[in-house]
């Protein structure tokens, strides 16, 4: 039994993305529509995932194309805005990430009571953003000045549209993080979101940390999720949710429906 239980209610879970427009500030950002159209969006999604039956719900900054690691004032403040105004409808577990500051947030998780935080707290990479560096030490001092440490932290270690710098296995890396910042989870990516996460990378990962909670973390598909879960412990689930599969699309509660009927047939055949 791991943290996933107490926290999100089951094990095998499954964390649904709840993809923010494009906020102001952002270069897609529909000034006409304003932020209205934002949280009228949000909300359609966050009902139509848990009208479908997911296990926990993650809110993130998802069409703030191109990404930032340094996320400007605005940003958190038009996030806080949408969680607020959502929060009374909120009825499962929830996480935020504010793509791509870990100490941003934390910051939006205190503010609005978020459970789980997801975020590239570790290591250096070359990305499509530039060069990539990190400062966990920073970080997690961060957490405890705030007073969170109750929030949970997964950490993308294999993530998105980048690569680690230096020679280092997969294996190695899941170890030293978990040995030397004590994630709560590990995330392993594929490309870009929607990609599907390399079942044989996802495997070494798990078998490197077998005590550590481990997510596929893009990808997953209805005719992937049951292998998916025989070697995590769960997945965060976006681009599938969305209305024929598409990325750039609104949440489709029909397809929620019948990947989740798949998740539960495998938990209950499995034991979990």
């Amino acid at each position: 039994m791991s943290w996933l239980k107490d926290i999100i209610g089951t094990e095998k879970a499954i964390i649904a993305m709840c993809h923010l427009q494009a906020l102001p500030g952002d270069a897609g950002y529909d000034a006409k529509r304003g932020m209205k159209h934002v949280v009228d969006a949000a909300k359609h999604d966050l009902l139509a995932l848990q009208d479908g039956g997911v296990d926990a719900v993650m809110f993130s900054n998802e069409f703030s194309l191109p990404y930032l690691t340094d996320v400007r004032k605005e940003t958190l403040a038009a996030m806080g805005r949408v969680i607020g105004e959502l929060k009374g409808f909120i009825r499962i577990p929830f996480g935020v990430n504010v793509l791509w500051d870990g100490k941003a947030s934390l910051d939006l998780a205190i503010a609005t009571d978020a459970l789980f935080v997801r975020e590239i707290f570790s290591g250096v990479y070359g990305s499509d953003f530039g060069l990539w560096n990190t400062n966990f030490g920073e970080t997690v001092r961060h957490q405890k000045a705030i007073d969170a440490q109750h929030v949970k932290l997964l950490f993308n270690i294999y993530p998105e549209a980048s690569a680690y710098l230096g020679e280092r296995s997969i294996e190695d890396i899941a170890k030293t993080t978990v040995f030397n910042c004590k994630p709560d989870a590990l995330c392993v990516s594929g490309l870009t979101a929607g990609a599907a996460t390399d079942s044989t990378i996802l495997k070494k990962a798990k078998n490197a940390v077998k005590e550590t909670v481990v997510f596929a973390n893009t990808g997953s598909r209805h005719e992937t999720i049951e292998s998916i879960l025989s070697i995590a412990d769960g997945a965060v689930v976006g681009t599938c949710f969305k209305r024929d599969g598409k990325f750039e699309n609104e949440v489709d509660q029909n397809r929620v429906q019948s990947f989740m009927q798949i998740v539960k047939q495998y938990r209950l055949k499995n034991g979990y």
